[in-house]
């Protein structure tokens, strides 16, 4: 693989001693993309909650043990979080070795910015921490969350695949043709291999060339005025320096069982538990866990979608929209779904909430950065 080269001394890296660099460029409330976040958000809870009779969904969560699913909910999230520190930590190396503690507080600061500000701006929130921490430059530490994001997107649409794959494979016979699930799922599982591929192939493309990527940018940028052509270019050199990862090497295995470790354990137990406290039965155990990877597929497609803080919408949506073709009660689904959605983000905002008050970030200070 060819290397990137090393574009010299960044302007737009960080003081780490003044804690002084470029704004972070968040949306404001005035900004068209949040209300249509908002709008967004709004369909996804009429389309999860048509026809649902509000008190059947009260009876669902009354019926349910909300303490013991925080309980044992919680330190599954908590626990999430340290193993993307662990696995941002390998991401990061090839700029250089970054604290396990640095890391942990800067994706804790994105879960809470994510849940408490619009288009997932938590991404950027956490780059921007992580960067004025450790000096490197704000491209190359956004080029590491976007390999993450891919990590995170190709895992769970391959838990999703194989989930519907076996769900197929299982299903029994039908002298009369497959039923309307299996089809369903089998074209769901024909567009899942694209979707999980796609991403993977063109950040390969550019690593492996890196050259031909800039100077698409730089074609692309051609209009600009030359000052921000040369910002781009730079800022995308950064970006491929943060695709350091993709070398090869041990980081890899560690890289990779992180990311099981992130999804089939802590993301696949909340679910879990949330089948079980809402007394969801989805035949077998091996058939449980099955339907939590497809849920965990259609969860990780609906927080995509920009929407409103905290992903509330597209997150019920993806409960009602999966567990009810499977037999589910809508009114349980849509219950499960706000109950789990709702110790997701207390957990993790709350986290985020007490890094913030004893860092040296205020909110105060993200919102200034964002003008």
């Amino acid at each position: 693989m060819s290397e990137v080269p090393d574009p010299g001394p960044d302007p737009s890296a960080f003081d780490s001693a003044s804690g002084q660099g470029p704004p972070l460029k968040m949306p404001s409330w005035s900004n068209w993309r949040v209300w249509a976040s908002v709008g967004v958000t709004l369909f996804c809870i009429w389309l999860a909650a048509r026809g649902i009779p509000l008190a059947e969904v009260t009876e669902a969560i009354r019926g349910s043990d909300f303490w013991g699913l925080l309980v044992l909910s919680a330190p599954c999230y908590l626990l999430s979080v340290y193993f993307r520190a662990l696995r941002w930590r390998h991401l990061v190396r090839p700029l250089s070795e970054v604290p396990r503690g640095m890391l942990y507080r800067s994706t804790a600061l994105g879960f809470m910015a994510n849940n408490l500000l619009p288009l997932r701006v938590g991404e950027l929130v956490r780059a921007w921490t992580l960067a004025r921490d450790s000096g490197h430059p704000l491209g190359a530490v956004v080029g590491t969350v976007a390999l993450e994001r891919v990590l995170d997107a190709v895992t769970v649409l391959a838990m999703s695949l194989g989930g519907l794959a076996y769900l197929v494979s299982a299903a029994p016979a039908d002298p009369e043709g497959p039923s309307e699930l299996a089809r369903i799922l089998g074209q769901g599982s024909v567009f899942l291999l694209p979707a999980a591929a796609a991403p993977v192939a063109l950040l390969v493309l550019l690593r492996m060339a890196p050259e031909m990527g800039i100077a698409l940018v730089r074609a692309c940028a051609r209009p600009l005025p030359v000052r921000f052509q040369q910002a781009v270019e730079e800022g995308m050199r950064n970006f491929i320096r943060g695709l350091g990862a993709l070398h090869g090497g041990s980081h890899l295995f560690w890289i990779g069982l992180h990311s099981v470790l992130i999804w089939l354990v802590t993301g696949t137990a909340p679910i879990l538990l949330g089948f079980y406290f809402f007394d969801v039965h989805l035949g077998g155990p091996w058939e449980t866990v099955v339907h939590a990877w497809i849920l965990l597929g259609a969860l990780g497609a609906a927080v995509a979608i920009p929407s409103a803080p905290g992903f509330i919408g597209p997150y019920q949506l993806a409960f009602t929209a999966v567990l009810v073709p499977f037999g589910v009660a809508k009114a349980t689904a849509l219950a499960m779904g706000v109950v789990v959605w709702f110790i997701f983000w207390l957990t993790l905002t709350a986290q985020g909430a007490l890094y913030l008050a004893l860092g040296r970030v205020s909110l105060f200070e993200l919102g200034r950065r964002s003008q």
